[in-house]
């Protein structure tokens, strides 16, 4: 392990599946909350935690959203991607609880459970879909080749990506030219260039090596990338070259030996996501810049019930959503703004 838990910082209690963190400001942090009907939990600068629920659901709406990633709007609402048993989606969740569809179907048919998704400055979402296949743990593979990304515009969802080795996060750079997107099972990182209608001129940023699980990923003021891994909690910075700096790993040595083994034999299975062993770190799927500098590195996980932070040596870049008005949500909370 290469891990240094005492520089280890810890926000938040009771999250359920904190898998994607979003950071503002002011200080707030907001996760997913897997629990009851869905929604997400909301950590505010002094660490108590407030659990935004998703309301009485209607219409073409799960009985309950099982959120994965979200995406904080003006506003205060959220859009959620809905990573259901067999059907996906993508949901917004408004201040005051209630629940509408933004995006379900795809091609005439229901969208598949569903990963990410990213709003753009034109009022576009670029959405990511992991794979096709079901059970998806069946995908866990090095094969993985049914992933893709859809972009909803004008009402209308289509896919402008596909063949992507289990499609996960994916970031736009800060002039909307580029995407990035994680190959969690095809272990790259990829880039595309952004046009009016889709993406183009697809290539591979950095290609990682045994035992890296690509998942979440964020970008540095320097233009470096922060990517993590689930299964060894690897950190890792991406020069624009493709180098790869590892700034973090919290493993046991012989459970990740038998993870890798099970991988590339094509025996991978939820198993090898539902248990962990490490010191600290539970399974790391997300990084987000925060704090007042924005050098506090956010770990969100698919296994904690806390946030896990540290010291970047290099500040982030903010992101459309650090500035967002979100005092109709905290007024929800009884809390000012």
């Amino acid at each position: 392990m290469t891990i240094l838990s005492k520089k280890l910082s810890y926000r938040g209690i009771g999250l359920v599946r904190p898998e994607c963190v979003i950071s503002h400001h002011t200080g707030w942090l907001f996760v997913p909350y897997c629990n009851g009907s869905g929604g997400i939990s909301a950590v505010s600068p002094a660490g108590d935690t407030r659990h935004h629920l998703s309301q009485k659901l209607r219409g073409d709406i799960p009985d309950s959203l099982f959120p994965n990633g979200i995406a904080l709007e003006d506003g205060g609402s959220f859009l959620i991607t809905h990573l259901g048993k067999n059907r996906g989606g993508v949901y917004r969740l408004s201040p005051d609880g209630s629940v509408s569809v933004v995006t379900n179907m795809i091609d005439g048919a229901p969208m598949p459970p569903t990963n990410y998704a990213v709003p753009d400055s034109k009022g576009r979402i670029w959405i990511t879909v992991s794979t096709t296949i079901y059970p998806r743990a069946d995908d866990y593979r090095p094969t993985a080749s049914t992933g893709y990304i859809a972009l909803h515009k004008n009402g209308r969802t289509r896919i402008v990506a596909d063949g992507i080795g289990y499609a996960n996060e994916c970031l736009l750079s800060a002039d909307e030219q580029t995407l990035w997107i994680n190959e969690t099972f095809a272990r790259r990182l990829t880039a595309f260039d952004v046009t009016k209608d889709g993406l183009t001129n697809r290539r591979v940023v950095a290609q990682f090596g045994a035992g890296t699980f690509p998942d979440g990923l964020t970008e540095a003021v320097d233009g470096s990338l922060f990517v993590v891994s689930i299964v060894s909690n690897r950190v890792l910075r991406i020069w624009p070259d493709g180098q790869i700096e590892t700034l973090i790993e919290d493993v046991d040595p012989n459970h990740l030996a038998a993870v890798e083994a099970a991988f590339q034999a094509h025996e991978m299975d939820r198993p090898h996501l539902d248990t962990v062993k490490s010191e600290c770190l539970r399974h790391t799927s997300n990084i987000a810049f925060g704090g007042p500098d924005l050098k506090t590195t956010y770990l969100g996980c698919l296994l904690g019930d806390r946030i896990a932070s540290f010291k970047a040596p290099v500040a982030g870049r903010a992101l459309p959503h650090w500035t967002h008005d979100i005092s109709p949500l905290l007024e929800t909370f009884g809390v000012s703004s």
